[in-house]
């Protein structure tokens, strides 16, 4: 077999035509972009952030192997270039000369270090599971019951790591610029997904003490903290330039303040007065308004963003032949034509299937699709029969985030299920992302909860893995099927792009029967920015590309 390699942009090309990011900052430093975000739900550890707002910092202040353009397009940032003739064990070089803000050169072990620790599972790492397919993940990962009989409070015996390996042996340092990794099986599309932060790289320093590390990261992108105290907890982040940043991603200004607003409304009334520079979503209060708010400085397009929301298969009626038939009913229960006409104003399409239309190998006609179709006669026969397993009693609710733009949509959903049922429903508001993310880790949940996906790298498998493999990071609610992950096995080792999508359709043929989550859109990337700023583009995730911003 021939060598496969990704063609990768020219680490000397720039996103901005020119010298933007030379010619467009302040000489006195004050072209600071502002930006709305959240409170990150964990410390700012590359490999154990999963969510939004701390996902947004990380891509700041790391640059990993490669980025991606605004299309998804892969680039190289590190790398000098990633290459295999087997599609199996894949030969990294680095770019010479890249260090941290602290003068730490990056290396190959910068990343083989990063990587080992974020796989090992002591190191209870939210993202490990993207590593799990680098020979040698089992045993990091292993988990056996302590042999010393430690139990918790519960009388449990603990579970601890099998003490076989610390490292993984399909990670090998050559040299300081050359690593190697051996896959378990063939993947050829491997490098795509290394634009995504958990493949972050680590200085030394941080293996020090990483608690105190991820409150005060040291990374090697284009932005940096602005100070030791520059995460002020549930208020900002400041983030300053970074002037040895040797990327693709060269900032065109001299900084980022990521705000972190209690309302999208406070959010959209600052970009109003002109007090914020770029918001990345719309609230429910101004969906008729932004177009006209906004003339010239809004946008309304596809992006790589699910929405969803989950029964946990610990409550009772959420499990076994009764749980399938009640999943069903309330998928078939939701208008979701009508809410997104008439609450959204068109910002979301209902969806077919659970990952998104702007990724190579989406399918509208995944069979059994028509399980997320409106149809009140089907869902009320359908709750009919599972009431005849066990009849339900108590409240239907959706637990959700306040500090996000959700209660309407909520609202619309848990009306259509009432009167289509005839079932009590309720939405259940959360202060805070962090505060909802803590019941759905706990398992404490008392119905079902908000859930969504914004991809970390543009592949189907993406959508899939880290949401629904047994024991992945992000599944949360502990569903398990050994007929999806197969599939899902299969087509991560398929040779070629056209195999792997045949058996990711499969994969999702299985999801729609299973329902462990129940598809209600797609979300737009929809945005407002003031007249403070230019040259404003969003990303493919839609994320805005914040280094490309200008202050005017």
């Amino acid at each position: 077999m021939g060598i496969v390699a990704i063609a990768l942009a020219s680490t000397g090309a720039l996103v901005l035509s020119g010298c933007a990011g030379e010619s467009t900052t302040s000489a006195d430093g004050t072209a600071i972009i502002t930006t709305n975000g959240s409170e990150p739900q964990m410390s700012l550890i590359p490999t154990n952030t999963t969510e939004v707002g701390g996902g947004k910092i990380i891509t700041s202040i790391f640059a990993g192997l490669v980025s991606y353009s605004a299309d998804g397009e892969i680039q190289n940032e590190v790398a000098e270039s990633i290459e295999s003739d087997d599609a199996t064990t894949w030969t990294v070089t680095l770019n010479d000369g890249w260090t941290f803000t602290n003068d730490e050169p990056v290396t190959a072990s910068s990343f083989v270090d990063a990587w080992n620790y974020g796989a090992l599972s002591t190191n209870a790492q939210g993202s490990s599971y993207f590593f799990d397919n680098i020979v040698g993940y089992s045993d990091v990962s292993n988990m056996i019951d302590d042999p010393t009989g430690a139990t918790d409070e519960d009388g449990n015996v603990l579970r601890v790591a099998s003490p076989l390996a610390e490292t993984m042996s399909g990670l090998t340092v050559v040299d300081d610029t050359t690593f190697t990794v051996e896959l378990a099986g063939t993947e050829a599309d491997w490098p795509l997904r290394l634009g995504y932060t958990a493949y972050s790289p680590l200085p030394e320093v941080a293996f020090e003490d990483m608690d105190a590390f991820g409150q005060n990261p040291i990374g090697n992108g284009p932005y940096e903290l602005a100070s030791e105290n520059a995460w002020e907890h549930e208020v900002q982040i400041e983030l300053v330039t970074n002037p040895d940043y040797a990327g693709v991603r060269t900032p065109a200004n001299d900084g980022l303040t990521i705000i972190f607003y209690a309302s999208f409304d406070a959010a959209y009334a600052a970009v109003q007065g002109g007090d914020l520079d770029v918001l990345d979503a719309i609230p429910e209060s101004a969906l008729a308004s932004y177009e006209s708010d906004f003339p010239d400085t809004f946008i309304n397009e596809p992006a790589a963003v699910f929405q969803a929301f989950n029964m946990p298969y610990y409550l009772e009626h959420w499990s076994g032949d009764e749980g399938k038939l009640r999943r069903a009913a309330v998928s078939m229960a939701i208008d979701r034509a009508e809410i997104t006409d008439v609450v959204f104003q068109n910002t979301r399409t209902p969806a077919t299937d659970f990952t998104s239309p702007v990724i190579d190998g989406y399918s509208d006609s995944l069979a059994g699709s028509e399980v997320l179709e409106f149809n009140p006669e089907e869902a009320l026969a359908l709750w009919a029969e599972a009431d005849a397993i066990s009849p339900y009693t108590g409240t239907f609710d959706i637990a959700y985030n306040a500090d996000g733009p959700h209660q309407v949509w909520v609202d619309a959903v848990v009306n259509s299920v009432k009167n289509t049922l005839g079932i009590d429903a309720v939405g259940k508001p959360y202060p805070t992302f962090g505060a909802a993310l803590e019941d759905r880790d706990a398992q404490a949940l008392t119905g079902a909860t908000r859930a969504g996906w914004q991809a970390d790298y543009p592949s189907l498998y993406n959508f899939l893995a880290p949401l629904y493999q047994t024991g992945a990071g992000s599944n949360y609610e502990g569903y398990s099927s050994e007929a999806f992950d197969t599939l899902l096995k299969e087509g991560a080792a398929a040779s070629s792009v056209e195999e792997a999508t045949a058996k990711y359709v499969e994969a999702q043929e299985v999801l729609l029967q299973d329902l462990p989550t129940i598809p209600l859109w797609y979300q737009n990337t929809s945005g407002v920015w003031s007249d403070t700023v230019s040259n404003v583009e969003f990303g493919w995730d839609s994320v805005p590309l914040y280094h490309a911003i200008t202050k005017n």
